[in-house]
């Protein structure tokens, strides 16, 4: 019983690593908001199946243009991708946001218009509207999805991040979650990926699923 305990929190460690992102190799991160369970790969969905659907969370932050943008609303019945990150992140945010683009491309262009991509920075002191913006223009070229860069004071993120049942971002923003949330027409979410070097694939695959099921 010892052992199987044992390899229980390692698995357990190696997840919630797994979950968090752009921060130094030799800082664990504290979950410190969570809620997320995951079934495996293989079904339905290519990503990590969520056992329990969340249901499409509802903030109000600014937007990439200067605007308040309610999330809740603004993109209810759409599939939506929403990922927490920063513009400065060396490693997963880049990643993850090229692996949505290169997912995006391989869906239909009228799925690709239905398709919100909303991206919440982490970072409050640095992401302003402007420094958003153009970094989201770096990702978006050539697909037809609207993309939507928020921000806010740490107050309002770590409220988003709450709402979304993912981990509070740390370290001013660096240590946060790598989690992409797909919501369907239906406002929940089902599906989730992580940089794991099939995302794009995941992504495509899924996307189609989701939004066919509302």
């Amino acid at each position: 019983m010892r052992r199987a305990g044992a390899a229980w929190a390692a698995c357990a460690a190696a997840v919630a690593l797994t979950l968090t992102g752009c921060a130094s190799s030799t800082h664990t991160p504290t979950p410190r908001q969570t809620g997320l369970q995951y079934t495996s790969l293989t079904g339905r969905y290519a990503g990590f199946g969520l056992s329990t659907p969340r249901p499409r969370p509802s903030f109000t932050l600014t937007d990439d243009r200067g605007e308040p943008f309610a999330f809740g609303s603004a993109t209810a019945g759409h599939p939506t991708l929403l990922f927490f990150g920063y513009t400065r992140c060396p490693d997963e945010c880049p990643t993850t946001m090229a692996d949505i683009r290169i997912a995006l491309t391989k869906v239909p262009p009228e799925l690709q218009r239905r398709t919100y991509v909303v991206f919440v920075s982490t970072d409050v002191e640095h992401d302003t509207a402007p420094v958003i913006a153009a970094w989201l223009a770096k990702f978006s070229g050539g697909v037809a999805a609207t993309y939507v860069g928020l921000h806010g004071t740490r107050q309002q993120v770590d409220a988003a991040q709450a709402a979304a049942h993912v981990f509070l971002a740390e370290d001013g923003g660096q240590t946060h979650s790598t989690q992409v949330l797909l919501y369907g027409p239906d406002d929940y979410a089902r599906v989730s990926f992580v940089v794991n070097g099939n995302e794009a694939d995941q992504i495509a695959h899924d996307l189609p699923v989701v939004a066919s099921a509302g």
